[in-house]
């Protein structure tokens, strides 16, 4: 049914894709802004707000950002569905982009109080939800105005979002930061980010409000053939239902996990591990996701040709099979000091195992005060590779080389002896690590940068494997009546909750087992699974004839 699209013009395809993929910027963008710009808002409306309240806030804050999107797929998606792609398009976009022009609008907590952070977090939850609508409307109108041999092509362009968003925030930013100077822009000029948006949402929404609904719609109107209830079609029907599962555990959650190893876990990985500068960071990261835009591109090109499932399964197996030598050829490249120092100066963490904890700190407000969790993650912070072995006393000790450094107990201490005793610890810790080789920083001079650049945009390549050619294997998985639903459940998911926890849960196993390479095992495990489950249980939707899947419609089956 799909090839109808067929007779949609050249020029008017053009513009369905350039609409569709502006809004999918519009996210992006403001997603880094948020996350570039975090510490200034957090001191702009938080900084007043109590201990317990500021937790709430920011919980609800985080969940914005990833666990209501798909609670928006799905009320987005059924309205897709029955009352037009066009219309629930249109919503999506003013719903994510007048939120974040609002932001830079809105008054701090010194000016307005507590009904500052709440108005964020009011603002916050509706972009999360209308972002959850955005992908799959998206996908599935560009996907309905293309034609079968084009489709993963069309379709690719959108996934190029990703790395353009990122530029144009790092751009604008930086073009702020330098045109008010650093102390105006911690005051006044960060809001200006925020406020550019409005020219993005204004281009969007003239370019959308002209185009026409797709032809896939139209012809379900013509003929009554849209669902009366998506969900219903979506999750009752059996076939249905197991696709939905399938395409999360055999391809989104896939998708989440390389796109977030590709362009999020390595900046933190070469500022955090690598303790690379980062200005240096941007510089290769920038430099090594434009260089990588063409392979979206070529890649959903290939996957007209020789099909959806065997790019993005190959993408998916590579990266399992190649994360740990590649994030270990970075350190190598970037900080060779750093992997010498591991080599020569081992380090041991002596301390009662029973008392550590699994640091999960997705939202960075737990506290994590007993002597194992400190020494941890004194240690996880400074790139440091150790062994952990149980203490015979109650003392907790760090032995670096022949050097040892002591935390001691901290029970029946103050709050403030409480602090005065980790600052002391991490101060000799570090200074222990700097006399046995450990830099507090990369050297400059001593990174070898073509390389580096090379091994970051490896990963970036598998995620353009995995990335271009999902949105048209999800959008032909599914019939018409469902397929905004369908898509967009999964999609959100896999890339808001299996993607959007990676960071946090890599670093809580970096800090637990004493590896500064363990928490690769997080999307490796999670990238190989994908790659079996979607062998044995997705089909190749490329050479899917319309007669097939007219025959096979499952909404106008008995459920």
């Amino acid at each position: 049914m799909l090839a109808l699209k067929s007779r949609t013009s050249s020029s008017e395809r053009r513009k369905v894709i350039i609409a569709s993929s502006l809004g999918t910027m519009f996210e992006w963008y403001d997603f880094y802004l948020y996350g570039s710009l975090s510490a200034i808002i957090a001191k702009q409306f938080f900084s007043g707000v109590n201990p317990t309240a500021a937790f709430i806030f920011a919980l609800l804050a985080f969940a914005a950002g990833f666990i209501v999107r798909p609670f928006g797929s799905l009320v987005f998606g059924v309205i897709g569905d029955i009352a037009g792609r066009k219309r629930t398009f249109l919503v999506t976009i003013v719903l994510m982009g007048l939120p974040t022009f609002i932001v830079g609008l809105l008054p701090s907590y010194e000016t307005l109080g507590i009904a500052s952070p709440i108005l964020l977090i009011v603002l916050r939850l509706l972009q999360g939800l209308a972002v959850g609508g955005e992908y799959g409307g998206a996908v599935t109108y560009v996907a309905e105005h293309s034609s079968a041999e084009k489709r993963g092509l069309h379709t690719s362009w959108i996934q190029t979002t990703g790395t353009l968003g990122l530029l144009l925030s790092l751009f604008v930013i930086l073009g702020v930061r330098s045109g008010v100077g650093e102390d105006s822009f911690g005051a006044w000029g960060w809001r200006l980010p925020f406020l550019f948006s409005i020219v993005l949402l204004g281009i969007s929404l003239w370019i959308r409000v002209k185009l026409n609904e797709s032809p896939e719609f139209k012809r379900m109107q013509e003929k009554g053939e849209q669902s009366k209830s998506p969900l219903r079609d979506t999750f009752v029907n059996a076939r249905n239902r197991k696709l939905v599962i399938a395409s999360l555990l055999g391809c989104t959650a896939g998708l989440g996990v390389v796109a977030y190893t590709g362009q999020f876990y390595i900046q933190f990985f070469l500022l955090q591990a690598v303790k690379l500068d980062g200005k240096l960071t941007n510089e290769v990261l920038t430099i090594a996701l434009v260089l990588c835009l063409p392979f979206y591109v070529l890649c959903g090109w290939l996957s007209d040709r020789i099909g959806r499932k065997p790019v993005i399964l190959t993408g998916c197996a590579i990266a399992a099979l190649t994360y740990f030598p590649i994030y270990k050829g970075i350190m190598h490249y970037a900080n060779p000091a750093l992997e010498y120092a591991q080599t020569t100066s081992p380090v041991r963490l002596d301390t009662n195992l029973s008392e550590c904890s699994f640091q999960f700190n997705p939202i960075g407000t737990s506290t994590f005060n007993k002597p194992c969790d400190v020494a941890k993650a004194a240690l996880a912070k400074n790139a440091v590779n150790y062994t952990a072995s149980q203490s015979n006393g109650p003392a907790t000790v760090v032995t670096v080389g022949s050097q040892v450094v002591e935390l001691g107990s901290l029970q029946g201490l103050g709050a403030a002896q409480v602090t005065e005793r980790i600052k002391l610890f991490t101060e000799s810790l570090s200074a222990a690590l700097v006399q046995h080789g450990y830099p507090k920083s990369a050297d400059p001079s001593a990174v070898n940068k073509p390389m580096l650049v090379l091994l970051i945009m490896i990963p970036v390549i598998y995620l353009t494997m995995v990335y271009s050619p999902a949105a048209a294997w999800l959008v032909e998985l599914f019939p018409p009546q469902i397929r905004y639903t369908a898509t967009s459940l999964p999609y959100n998911i896999g890339n808001g909750w299996f993607g959007g926890f990676l960071p946090a849960t890599a670093f809580a196993m970096v800090a637990a087992t004493g590896d500064i390479y363990f928490g690769l095992w997080y999307p490796t495990v999670v990238a190989g699974a994908v790659a079996v489950v979607g062998f044995f249980f997705l089909p190749e939707s490329r050479f899917i004839k319309e007669s097939e899947e007219v025959a096979a419609d499952p909404v106008r089956a008995e459920t």
